[in-house]
């Protein structure tokens, strides 16, 4: 019965996760959440593998130190490089984002040309076109890492001064004739207007957050872990970075005001001061 009432555990490299989040909260009204949005060490998508492995496991370890019922890595790269040690590490269900995205991608295009974008770490590993080719051979892909993209979400720049941004870093991917495009890190939704902008209204945006939640919803019924507890869900926020500065992004983003604290799981023990939701 309490487990059925803990919170669902997300996490991610920073701000990105919200997209997830906000999806989670359209489908599973219900249910609360507890957030680690590790925005100190953001970005993960240029640093070592055994670096985002390291940043990830001390959030998930923190998360289900605090009693949650599921984690999701709502990260691309850090479900690129965690999503399967965390599976055998932790007794709860665990949903990643990339084979999500990858079943809406192949749901979507019609001509199976798909482009690809992310962080260096996510692109290098290959984990895309893997999922994608999994499921449908004939998938044509095309990849673009899009480094400076997450530095834009998380420092909150305006349209006018993302926009050629983004255009110079897509220009490579814009003459494919792909029609559809994943975008492979939850920070990109956020750019989500500017990117289609620079692609053309004829290419479909993948965000996978949509198709993420509804697995969450899936093991929730298999595992018989729905929320029961009749109070409204209470949803709390931690960040290891600028606490204003997230509630502020996050605000704009998921359009109510957000209980937002600053935690930085690297610096303490796990066993610390249970979070009161």
């Amino acid at each position: 019965m309490l487990m059925r009432n803990a919170p669902i555990g997300v996490m991610d490299s920073g701000v990105g996760g919200l997209t997830v989040v906000g999806e989670i909260w359209r489908q599973l009204p219900r249910e609360e959440v507890l957030f680690y949005g590790d925005s100190l060490r953001c970005p993960y998508g240029d640093r070592t593998v055994e670096e985002i492995a390291t940043y990830t496991f001390q959030a998930l370890d923190y998360l289900v130190s605090q009693g949650v019922k599921m984690l999701v890595i709502a990260c691309n790269t850090a479900t690129a490089i965690c999503l399967e040690p965390a599976r055998k590490r932790y007794t709860i269900p665990v949903i990643g984002v990339i084979a999500p995205g990858s079943r809406a991608a192949i749901a979507a295009t019609l001509n199976h040309k798909v482009g690809i974008i992310g962080t260096s770490a996510t692109i290098r590993s290959g984990s895309y076109p893997k999922a994608l080719h999994a499921t449908h051979r004939g998938i044509e892909t095309y990849s673009l890492a899009c480094p400076p993209f997450v530095e834009l979400v998380e420092s909150g720049v305006t349209e006018e001064v993302a926009l050629p941004i983004v255009r110079a870093t897509l220009e490579p991917i814009v003459n494919t004739d792909m029609d559809t495009l994943i975008l492979g890190c939850t920070h990109y939704p956020l750019l989500s207007k500017l990117i289609q902008e620079v692609v053309g209204p004829d290419v479909c945006l993948i965000n996978s957050a949509e198709q993420t939640a509804r697995d969450v919803s899936f093991w929730l019924d298999e595992q018989h872990l729905t929320r029961i507890d009749l109070r409204d869900p209470h949803h709390v926020f931690l960040t290891s970075g600028e606490a204003h500065a997230f509630a502020q992004i996050g605000q704009n983003w998921l359009g109510c005001p957000l209980d937002v604290r600053y935690l930085d799981v690297w610096h303490m023990d796990n066993e610390a001061t249970r979070i009161e939701m």
